[in-house]
């Protein structure tokens, strides 16, 4: 089944209609002037001489990488599934220069100059982009609308011993306290589908959650968003770092918690993943109580979507 995309998507205009049709098409068409000029992007006179006589042709899509930059923070948040991007510039045999970005090579691997073939990704539906791969690629020249976002793969963990730190040891509890986060956790992408069960199971289908269309249309983010509560609920699918694990307690009450707020949207589509630091201890009658601040974040955004002080007595 096909996933939705909810990554921006360019607009094509009467000028530049021939281009995404060629696309459609598997077909890379530039514009060249009855002088022989080629050019690109799409223009109603030549840029070089000045000719209204124009006309699209059907060329190859081939070139040579002109320049890249490897981006390992996402340009927008509906990117960061795509981490990281490589954001290329092709200099095609013809001469044009194309904005694009290449698939299915290693970043280290990349060499200015190196020959490019064209890509044509169907995933979007509405409509084709033009990525770029190198001649000598495996990859296939066109990305099926069925297939999956590529994903790079999550770097193997090793999970080290952890301390035992006893709740009935006041001074050791409060050791824990820090200014500091623990390391990411694993990540989770929050799609439609996961949106829409859990509008199912609230009763909160709100159209900015459950209807991409209209959200496409109406909605300031230009796309669906997450409830926050969903978002919050999520850290359960999350596994944080911890490098300690409370010990010599007989039964845990989560008492709730003392802060909750939703500072960032989370796209449809996006990955999320959290980090947190204790912030409280404090001895009660009935045990200890800790305070864990969790922050959950769309990967590669520095902004967190969900703060949850999380209240929980260890008895």
């Amino acid at each position: 089944m096909m996933a939705a995309w909810n990554k921006p998507l360019p607009h094509p205009t009467p000028i530049s209609q021939a281009y995404w049709d060629a696309l459609k098409s598997h077909e890379v068409q530039i514009q060249q002037c009855d002088q022989g000029h080629w050019f690109f992007f799409p223009r109603q006179h030549c840029p070089v001489c000045g000719s209204r006589h124009v006309a699209w042709r059907k060329v190859s899509g081939e070139g040579r990488l002109y320049a890249f930059t490897v981006s390992r923070v996402p340009t927008l948040p509906e990117f960061s599934d795509e981490m990281p991007q490589m954001l290329a510039v092709v200099e095609l045999d013809e001469g044009p220069h194309i904005n694009t970005t290449l698939v299915g090579v290693d970043p280290a691997a990349v060499q200015i100059g190196q020959r490019l073939r064209p890509v044509f990704d169907d995933r979007p539906g509405e409509v084709t982009l033009l990525r770029y791969t190198p001649v000598d690629s495996a990859h296939p020249g066109v990305i099926s609308a069925d297939e999956p976002t590529e994903q790079a793969p999550a770097p193997a963990t090793q999970e080290l011993p952890k301390r035992k730190i006893s709740c009935k040891d006041i001074v050791a509890m409060k050791s824990l306290i820090s200014e500091e986060f623990t390391g990411w956790s694993n990540t989770f992408e929050v799609s439609q589908d996961v949106i829409n069960q859990f509008a199912a199971l609230s009763g909160d289908d709100y159209w900015i959650h459950t209807d991409p269309e209209k959200a496409k249309r109406d909605s300031p983010f230009g796309t669906t968003i997450a409830h926050g509560a969903l978002v919050q609920v999520l850290v359960s699918r999350l596994k944080l770092p911890l490098d300690y694990e409370v010990v010599d307690f007989n039964n845990i009450v989560n008492y709730g918690s003392d802060r909750l707020r939703f500072p960032a949207i989370v796209p449809s589509g996006c990955r999320i993943h959290a980090r947190s630091r204790v912030t409280k201890v404090e001895q009660l009658k009935s045990g200890v109580q800790m305070t864990l601040e969790i922050n959950v974040h769309v990967v590669g955004q520095d902004r967190p979507s969900v703060i949850n002080d999380l209240v929980m007595l260890y008895m």
